[in-house]
């Protein structure tokens, strides 16, 4: 990779070839090294990683870090896509283009790695030239063009493990003329998933918990809905007969034991949390599995000697799935009410809402498993030309995106279906009869089997269970329809050269639209729906946007004592939102040689986010992360902490003891855009800083060295609350606007917390980047040739990353893992080693990930405040031979050579697979080979 060099969005061959536009700027220039601080994959490099898919390559790259979604995030993903998130700052502060162009999708892997020329990494805030959304900076990928000829590749690829099989297929054809080109082709490729249980860190559930003594153990645990059920016993005498039941086992809680029916007490002994957990790791994997075709098209066509037409279409459609352990029952959570009536119930009490809580682990229905059938299609077109022989040029274009995705979910109930078979029943005639009114044969239901939850793994029940089987659907729909007119050239002429102007208009208008199965449709006032789980709320909205911009580039000194050149670049936008009023933002750029040799460049840049249509109008989802309640042990009308514990949060009937400790380390929360929670959302808005240095001397030729220091800050950032930031906020803060997001049960365990999308409050970070690239002369050792060689370096030091929200301390993320921000190790790097002689060539890349905290990984009382995690670092190794009397290129590879297992993060902040899979690879060593046949 090269952090040096930087090429143009769009090139028109056919005039003015010393005037290109580069990814950063709106103006066309001679110089290729500028202001902005832009980092290159070119098309070699894509092709010698090996990658069927851009998402690993560009995730790779030290830029990146927080929590960008991949194809290994299974629970919580599972749609194979791979976003970009440069600095940090999340997916949606990082805009992705083509040609210079918006996509509707901010998946890269839906972009065709075979017609991708490079790939440009801005790393600076762009808002005055590209708008909303480019705060952390862009990755602009830039087509092949007057491509002459056909390519057909075959690519294999499979774990040393034999699992996680990967097969891909390409063919690209391109003409070019002298009036016009066209490049078109097909990509395919399919991986198959890697179950978590195929891997010695994924393959069991595991905590590290200090206890009394103070040392970190680590056990294999799991969750608390298990096969054989959890039935938490009522305080007081409340049993059959009016007998303590608390008393009569010891414990708070019971489990049936193995092999019997779970209808009389005796079948039941007091619940072990170690030992007793249900291990849902097995049932995960650590790579989904993904399916994927593109077609793509780019023609340009030169109506007369000025004027030319274009239009570039990509068409993409991902079948994927995420597969998850069988359903989690919980009778509060879900709703669910079984009855004290009930012919099999020993316990003589309601269990459910308003009464005491059983949990169960429905294995006999299987795994749930979430289809995902994702389509994609981008169209751009437009005319473009010059006004005659000047050095002024037009460009009038369309860009239409439209994305769908149906989603189909299996392993669920639906509990309403169940509500008769749970209710009253008794033995009519020796037959186990539902019943209306408890006791009375006469309320007999027809067609009701009674359904032993105890037991809910025998035969009977689980074909009971089956008939309330439900495979829910989602569709979701979201548009994009832009239109833009811009004009640049140069105006007049400075000793130092000519300045130059660019400015253009732009109309986009955003739309989305979610519709949901009729039994995941949330109700809000129970806070669950007719499954009891994976709910969420259709919901409509659409966003327009009006832009105009301009750009000046003025060259102030040329060819004098102490400057080379002296540069200036001033830009201006100003952006009016229909439902995020209006802002102005600007940028100026220096950029100053005082020798040839040596670039000192510096912006300062004003951003700019309104929130998108997703963070306003997705609909509300249920979901399970990870959280430990600060409310174990709060007692009845204490002050600390009465904002998350108190009555206002439904938990009116806290036993005299406090608040028990939570049943399992996952509760129940909703994500949402901000208006299903009724958030009233606003902009986020800061600056950009970038200051750095590129020297590339004439006495060395072929090296080159850039440093960068960077800095942004943001205001009301924009930012999906998780619901432990919920829980802690208003544990301190009894007045946090978030503390209407916490629901209880009368007993003050959780019921449910909201995760919307809000402004959560300011976010510093600052760091430095290096780039350092040298492309050796061939020379010869033992009076033979051995080729040439090639190196580079880039590497990103995150100095702060600092979150500051109100009711809390100031908290610093650099050089730690948190659930909410995601992982920021202090130092990434990646570095290569390349060689090339005649036919022959080979490659050394590594990725090293720095050491990182994990805040909060200890889920003992007495556990130290983070977990240390050293340093992780990845070997890939190819090599290649062309032959050319068959136009025909062999490659072949191994990613992760020395088999480097990810480090634990244990299931207490996690997920998925014991670790960050956002971070860290998970399948191991993996073997790859390609064939490129030229025609």
């Amino acid at each position: 990779m090269s952090s040096a060099a930087v090429f143009a969005q769009d090139e028109d061959t056919s005039e003015r070839l010393d005037t290109i536009v580069v990814t950063g700027s709106n103006i066309r220039r001679v110089d290729i090294e500028t202001a902005n601080p832009v980092l290159t994959i070119d098309r070699a490099q894509i092709q010698k990683s090996g990658k069927l898919t851009v998402g690993d390559l560009v995730q790779d790259l030290p830029a990146i870090a927080g929590q960008a979604t991949n194809p290994q995030v299974n629970n919580g993903g599972g749609t194979g896509a791979s976003g970009v998130s440069l600095r940090g700052l999340g997916t949606n502060r990082t805009l992705i283009l083509i040609d210079g162009q918006r996509v509707i999708n901010n998946d890269v892997n839906q972009i065709p790695a075979s017609v991708i020329e490079r790939i440009d990494v801005l790393l600076d805030g762009a808002s005055s030239t590209y708008g909303s959304d480019a705060i952390a900076g862009v990755v602009n990928f830039i087509m092949r063009k007057d491509y002459q000829g056909a390519e057909f590749a075959l690519d294999y690829g499979i774990s040393d493990r034999d699992d996680g099989e990967r097969t891909g297929a390409s063919f690209t054809f391109g003409q070019s003329t002298d009036r016009g080109s066209v490049v078109a082709g097909i990509n395919y490729n399919k991986f198959e998933a890697v179950g978590a249980g195929g891997r010695e860190f994924s393959r069991s559930a595991l905590y590290l918990y200090s206890g009394p003594d103070g040392l970190g153990q680590v056990f294999a645990s799991g969750s608390s809905r298990v096969p054989t059920g959890r039935v938490f016993l009522p305080a007081g005498n409340v049993g059959p007969g009016g007998i303590n039941l608390r008393e009569r086992f010891g414990c708070t809680s019971v489990t049936r034991i193995a092999g019997t029916n779970g209808t009389s007490l005796d079948n039941y002994r007091c619940y072990d949390a170690v030992g007793d957990a249900y291990n849902f790791q097995p049932e995960n994997v650590i790579l989904v599995p993904q399916e994927r075709t593109n077609l793509f098209a780019l023609a340009n066509y030169k109506l007369t000697d000025n004027v030319e037409a274009y239009l570039k279409t990509f068409v993409n459609r991902t079948s994927s799935a995420s597969l998850i352990a069988p359903y989690p029952l919980d009778s509060l959570g879900n709703g669910i009410v079984t009855s004290a009536d009930n012919l099999y119930n020993p316990f003589g009490v309601d269990f459910g809402p308003g009464a005491t809580n059983l949990t169960a682990r429905l294995t006999g229905t299987g795994q749930r498993i979430n289809s995902f059938d994702t389509q994609t299609s981008q169209f751009i077109g437009g005319l473009r030309g010059s006004f005659g022989d000047t050095s002024w040029r037009w460009d009038i274009n369309a860009n239409y995106g439209h994305l769908t995705q149906d989603s189909y979910t299996t392993g669920y109930l639906n509990f309403t279906q169940l509500a008769a078979a749970l209710g009253p029943s008794m033995l009519v005639n020796g037959v186990p009869t539902c019943v209306g009114t408890a006791g009375d044969a006469s309320t007999a239901i027809a067609g009701c089997t009674p359904l032993n939850i105890f037991e809910q793994d025998s035969a009977q029940s689980t074909a009971t269970f089956l008939t309330a089987q439900s495979a829910p659907f989602q569709n979701f729909l979201a548009t994009s329809r832009e239109a833009t007119a811009n004009v640049n050239g140069e105006l007049f002429d400075l000793p130092a050269g000519p300045v130059s102007l660019a400015v253009g208009a732009l109309y986009r208008k955003d739309y989305s639209n979610l519709l949901a199965d009729s039994t995941i449709i949330l109700n809000p006032q129970t806070g669950t729906c007719d499954l009891g789980t994976a709910c969420t709320t259709p919901l409509t909205g659409n966003l327009s946007t009006k832009e105009v911009y301009a750009e000046v580039f003025a060259p102030i000194l040329s060819d004098v004592p102490f400057a080379h050149s002296l540069n200036i670049d001033v830009g201006l936008r100003y952006s009016k939102f229909n439902l995020a009023g209006n802002t102005t933002n600007s940028k100026i750029a220096i950029e100053w040689r005082p020798i040839e040799d040596l670039l000192v460049r510096g912006t300062v840049s004003e951003v700019f986010r309104a929130p998108n249509v997703s963070e306003l109008f997705a609909g509300a989802a249920s979901d399970a992360p990870p959280a430990q309640d600060p409310c174990q042990g709060y007692l009845p009308g204490q002050q600390l902490g009465i904002g998350a514990c108190g009555p206002q949060t439904g938990a009116t009937n806290i036993p005299a003891t406090g608040i028990e400790e939570q049943p399992n380390g996952q509760v129940n929360g909703i994500a949402s855009g901000a208006v299903a929670a009724g958030f009233s959302l606003k902009p986020e808005s800061g600056k950009s800083f970038d200051f750095g240095v590129v020297y590339d001397p004439s006495w060395l030729e072929g090296f080159s060295i850039s440093a960068d220091y960077y800095r942004i800050y943001l205001n009301d950032t924009i930012t999906g609350i998780d619901a432990q930031t919920v829980l802690t906020l208003c544990y301190t803060d009894p007045n946090s606007p978030y503390c209407p997001f916490i629901s209880r049960f009368p007993d003050g365990q959780i019921d449910t917390i909201l995760e919307p999308t809000v402004n959560l409050g300011r976010l510093d970070t600052s760091g430095f980047d290096l780039g350092v690239n040298y492309r050796l002369p061939e020379f010869e050792a033992f009076g033979r040739n051995i080729g040439r060689f090639a190196v580079g370096m880039n590497a990103t030091y995150i100095q702060e990353f600092d979150n500051s929200i109100p009711g809390a301390d100031r908290f610093s993320n650099a050089g730690a893992f948190t659930t909410l921000f995601g992982n920021f190790p202090r130092v990434r790097a990646t570095g290569n080693v390349n060689w090339d002689m005649g036919p022959f060539e080979a490659g050394w890349n590594m990725r090293f990930v720095g050491n990182t905290k994990a805040i909060g990984a200890d889920t003992g009382p007495l556990g130290p405040p983070f977990l240390a995690i050293g340093g992780v670092t990845y070997h890939d190794f190819n090599f290649g031979y062309t032959a050319e009397p068959i136009n025909t290129q062999f490659q072949i590879g191994v990613d992760n050579a020395f088999d480097k297992q990810p480090p634990l993060y244990y299931t207490g902040i996690t997920v998925n697979a014991n670790t960050d899979v956002r971070t860290y690879d998970t399948v191991g060593r993996c073997f790859w080979a390609r064939a490129t046949v030229q025609f």
